[in-house]
Protein backbone atom coordinates (compact mmCIF):
# COMPACT_ATOMS: atom_id res chain seq x y z
CA UNK A 1 0.00 0.00 0.00
CA UNK A 2 1.49 3.19 -1.08
CA UNK A 3 1.24 6.55 0.48
CA UNK A 4 1.76 10.21 -0.85
CA UNK A 5 3.49 11.14 2.06
CA UNK A 6 6.37 8.70 0.96
CA UNK A 7 6.53 11.10 -2.14
CA UNK A 8 8.37 13.80 -0.02
CA UNK A 9 11.37 11.01 0.64
CA UNK A 10 12.00 9.73 -2.81
CA UNK A 11 14.59 11.63 -4.72
CA UNK A 12 14.16 10.70 -8.74
CA UNK A 13 16.42 11.43 -11.22
CA UNK A 14 16.08 13.15 -14.73
CA UNK A 15 16.62 9.84 -16.13
CA UNK A 16 14.79 7.90 -13.75
CA UNK A 17 11.57 10.01 -14.35
CA UNK A 18 11.53 9.48 -18.06
CA UNK A 19 11.16 5.88 -17.67
CA UNK A 20 8.00 6.69 -15.21
CA UNK A 21 6.64 8.89 -18.05
CA UNK A 22 7.67 5.82 -20.73
CA UNK A 23 5.63 3.57 -18.59
CA UNK A 24 2.86 5.20 -17.13
CA UNK A 25 -0.58 4.80 -18.92
CA UNK A 26 1.29 2.09 -21.39
CA UNK A 27 1.35 -1.48 -21.31
CA UNK A 28 4.27 -2.90 -19.02
CA UNK A 29 7.59 -2.49 -20.72
CA UNK A 30 10.47 -5.39 -20.79
CA UNK A 31 14.32 -3.79 -20.55
CA UNK A 32 14.35 -4.40 -24.22
CA UNK A 33 11.62 -2.07 -24.71
CA UNK A 34 13.10 0.73 -22.23
CA UNK A 35 16.12 0.31 -24.36
CA UNK A 36 14.99 0.46 -27.77
CA UNK A 37 12.81 3.80 -26.32
CA UNK A 38 15.41 5.37 -24.38
CA UNK A 39 18.33 4.71 -26.57
CA UNK A 40 20.90 4.06 -23.41
CA UNK A 41 22.47 1.14 -22.51
CA UNK A 42 20.96 -1.60 -20.58
CA UNK A 43 23.07 -0.93 -17.41
CA UNK A 44 21.95 2.46 -16.86
CA UNK A 45 17.85 1.31 -17.87
CA UNK A 46 18.30 -1.57 -15.30
CA UNK A 47 20.24 0.71 -12.45
CA UNK A 48 17.12 3.19 -12.85
CA UNK A 49 14.22 0.15 -12.75
CA UNK A 50 16.02 -0.77 -9.45
CA UNK A 51 16.04 2.49 -7.80
CA UNK A 52 12.31 2.99 -9.43
CA UNK A 53 11.32 -0.45 -7.80
CA UNK A 54 12.57 0.26 -4.45
CA UNK A 55 11.14 3.60 -4.70
CA UNK A 56 8.03 1.98 -5.11
CA UNK A 57 7.11 3.67 -8.27
CA UNK A 58 7.64 0.58 -10.15
CA UNK A 59 6.13 -2.62 -10.37
CA UNK A 60 8.00 -5.48 -11.76
CA UNK A 61 6.26 -8.83 -12.95
CA UNK A 62 6.89 -12.26 -14.69
CA UNK A 63 5.79 -12.70 -18.15
CA UNK A 64 5.72 -15.61 -20.32
CA UNK A 65 5.97 -16.06 -23.73
CA UNK A 66 4.12 -17.91 -26.11
CA UNK A 67 5.55 -20.84 -27.40
CA UNK A 68 9.10 -22.00 -25.83
CA UNK A 69 10.42 -18.93 -25.08
CA UNK A 70 12.36 -17.65 -21.98
CA UNK A 71 10.05 -15.68 -19.62
CA UNK A 72 11.23 -11.80 -19.14
CA UNK A 73 10.59 -9.43 -16.75
CA UNK A 74 8.04 -6.57 -17.45
CA UNK A 75 7.70 -3.38 -16.15
CA UNK A 76 4.78 -0.65 -14.99
CA UNK A 77 4.34 2.59 -13.19
CA UNK A 78 1.69 2.03 -9.75
CA UNK A 79 -0.21 4.31 -8.37
CA UNK A 80 2.60 6.00 -6.74
CA UNK A 81 3.95 6.85 -10.00
CA UNK A 82 1.11 8.71 -11.04
CA UNK A 83 0.87 10.84 -7.69
CA UNK A 84 4.09 12.03 -8.35
CA UNK A 85 3.96 12.86 -11.78
CA UNK A 86 0.98 14.53 -10.99
CA UNK A 87 1.34 16.49 -7.72
CA UNK A 88 1.31 19.39 -8.77
CA UNK A 89 -2.07 19.10 -10.15
CA UNK A 90 -3.48 17.67 -6.97
CA UNK A 91 -2.69 21.03 -5.25
CA UNK A 92 -5.36 22.32 -7.24
CA UNK A 93 -7.79 19.68 -6.66
CA UNK A 94 -8.03 19.44 -3.35
CA UNK A 95 -8.37 23.22 -1.97
CA UNK A 96 -10.71 23.92 -5.12
CA UNK A 97 -12.98 20.75 -3.32
CA UNK A 98 -13.20 22.48 -0.19
CA UNK A 99 -14.06 25.72 -1.36
CA UNK A 100 -16.71 23.74 -3.84
CA UNK A 101 -18.17 22.34 -0.29
CA UNK A 102 -18.25 25.72 1.51
CA UNK A 103 -20.42 27.16 -1.75
CA UNK A 104 -22.68 24.41 -1.93
CA UNK A 105 -23.14 23.99 1.82
CA UNK A 106 -21.87 26.62 3.89
CA UNK A 107 -20.26 26.48 6.89
CA UNK A 108 -22.48 24.06 8.13
CA UNK A 109 -21.65 21.73 5.81
CA UNK A 110 -17.81 22.45 6.09
CA UNK A 111 -18.14 21.61 9.52
CA UNK A 112 -19.69 17.80 8.93
CA UNK A 113 -17.38 17.14 6.48
CA UNK A 114 -14.22 18.28 9.02
CA UNK A 115 -15.93 15.92 11.78
CA UNK A 116 -16.12 13.02 9.44
CA UNK A 117 -12.80 13.30 7.63
CA UNK A 118 -10.99 14.09 11.49
CA UNK A 119 -12.55 10.57 12.52
CA UNK A 120 -11.45 8.95 9.56
CA UNK A 121 -7.52 9.94 10.22
CA UNK A 122 -8.09 9.85 13.94
CA UNK A 123 -8.77 6.04 13.44
CA UNK A 124 -5.73 5.98 11.12
CA UNK A 125 -3.44 7.18 13.99
CA UNK A 126 -5.08 5.25 16.61
CA UNK A 127 -4.69 1.68 15.60
CA UNK A 128 -0.81 2.12 16.33
CA UNK A 129 -1.24 4.40 19.71
CA UNK A 130 -1.44 2.23 22.89
CA UNK A 131 -0.58 4.94 25.69
CA UNK A 132 -3.05 5.76 28.27
CA UNK A 133 -2.19 9.28 29.25
CA UNK A 134 -2.38 12.22 26.51
CA UNK A 135 1.21 12.72 26.95
CA UNK A 136 2.14 9.67 26.22
CA UNK A 137 -0.26 9.19 23.40
CA UNK A 138 0.90 12.63 21.95
CA UNK A 139 4.79 11.21 22.16
CA UNK A 140 4.18 8.22 20.13
CA UNK A 141 1.62 10.35 17.58
CA UNK A 142 4.80 12.74 16.98
CA UNK A 143 6.59 9.21 16.00
CA UNK A 144 3.96 8.44 13.43
CA UNK A 145 3.49 12.00 12.18
CA UNK A 146 7.68 11.54 11.70
CA UNK A 147 7.25 8.30 9.57
CA UNK A 148 4.70 10.62 7.34
CA UNK A 149 7.15 13.11 6.98
CA UNK A 150 5.90 15.83 9.08
CA UNK A 151 8.50 17.45 11.59
CA UNK A 152 6.50 17.71 14.94
CA UNK A 153 7.76 17.92 18.78
CA UNK A 154 6.87 17.69 21.93
CA UNK A 155 7.87 20.60 23.84
CA UNK A 156 7.28 20.40 27.82
CA UNK A 157 7.29 23.64 30.27
CA UNK A 158 8.30 23.56 33.51
CA UNK A 159 5.04 24.38 34.67
CA UNK A 160 3.72 21.17 33.79
CA UNK A 161 2.02 22.35 30.48
CA UNK A 162 2.76 20.28 27.01
CA UNK A 163 2.61 21.91 23.61
CA UNK A 164 2.80 19.97 20.21
CA UNK A 165 5.22 22.16 17.79
CA UNK A 166 4.14 21.71 13.81
CA UNK A 167 6.72 23.30 12.22
CA UNK A 168 6.01 21.32 8.68
CA UNK A 169 1.89 21.51 7.72
CA UNK A 170 0.49 18.23 7.00
CA UNK A 171 -2.57 19.82 5.46
CA UNK A 172 -0.05 23.01 3.85
CA UNK A 173 -2.27 22.15 0.72
CA UNK A 174 -5.48 23.10 2.77
CA UNK A 175 -3.63 26.11 3.95
CA UNK A 176 -6.39 29.36 2.97
CA UNK A 177 -7.56 31.99 4.83
CA UNK A 178 -10.51 30.65 6.51
CA UNK A 179 -8.46 28.17 8.59
CA UNK A 180 -10.45 24.90 7.95
CA UNK A 181 -7.09 22.78 7.65
CA UNK A 182 -6.03 24.36 11.57
CA UNK A 183 -9.73 22.90 12.29
CA UNK A 184 -9.28 19.61 11.06
CA UNK A 185 -5.56 18.85 12.14
CA UNK A 186 -6.90 20.68 15.57
CA UNK A 187 -9.84 17.76 16.00
CA UNK A 188 -7.71 14.77 14.59
CA UNK A 189 -4.77 15.55 17.45
CA UNK A 190 -7.84 16.26 20.13
CA UNK A 191 -9.16 12.71 18.93
CA UNK A 192 -6.10 10.71 19.10
CA UNK A 193 -4.79 12.27 22.56
CA UNK A 194 -8.81 11.61 24.28
CA UNK A 195 -8.69 15.55 25.56
CA UNK A 196 -9.12 18.49 24.46
CA UNK A 197 -6.57 20.78 23.05
CA UNK A 198 -6.53 24.53 21.60
CA UNK A 199 -4.45 25.86 19.30
CA UNK A 200 -2.17 28.67 20.47
CA UNK A 201 -0.39 29.86 17.68
CA UNK A 202 -0.48 29.98 14.50
CA UNK A 203 1.17 30.61 10.88
CA UNK A 204 -1.61 32.66 9.87
CA UNK A 205 -1.58 34.99 12.57
CA UNK A 206 2.23 34.88 11.35
CA UNK A 207 3.77 32.56 13.72
CA UNK A 208 6.85 30.12 12.38
CA UNK A 209 4.54 26.99 12.91
CA UNK A 210 1.68 25.89 14.85
CA UNK A 211 1.26 25.25 18.34
CA UNK A 212 -1.42 23.11 20.10
CA UNK A 213 -1.54 23.07 24.05
CA UNK A 214 -2.59 20.08 25.44
CA UNK A 215 -5.06 20.17 28.27
CA UNK A 216 -4.14 17.18 30.41
CA UNK A 217 -6.50 17.70 33.48
CA UNK A 218 -10.14 16.57 31.89
CA UNK A 219 -10.90 13.46 29.94
CA UNK A 220 -12.73 14.57 26.43
CA UNK A 221 -16.30 13.75 26.95
CA UNK A 222 -17.58 15.29 23.55
CA UNK A 223 -15.69 16.29 20.94
CA UNK A 224 -14.98 20.14 21.63
CA UNK A 225 -15.10 22.36 17.88
CA UNK A 226 -13.33 25.60 17.41
CA UNK A 227 -15.33 28.55 17.66
CA UNK A 228 -17.27 29.12 14.20
CA UNK A 229 -16.23 32.71 13.84
CA UNK A 230 -12.63 31.88 14.13
CA UNK A 231 -13.11 30.26 11.26
CA UNK A 232 -15.06 32.23 8.99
Amino acid sequence: MWHTSHLEKVNISPASMRVIKLLVGNSPKSVADLIREMKVTRTAVTEQLNELVAAGLVERQMQRLPGRGRPRHVYSATPAALALLFARNQELVLPAIWRAIRQIGGEELVRQVVDRVSRDLANHYMRRITGEKPEDRLRQLVNILHEEGVLAEVQEEEDGKIYLRQRSCPYVIMFEENRTACLLDQEIISEVLGVPIRQVACRHDGAPCCVFEIEKGRPQKERDFISRDRYN
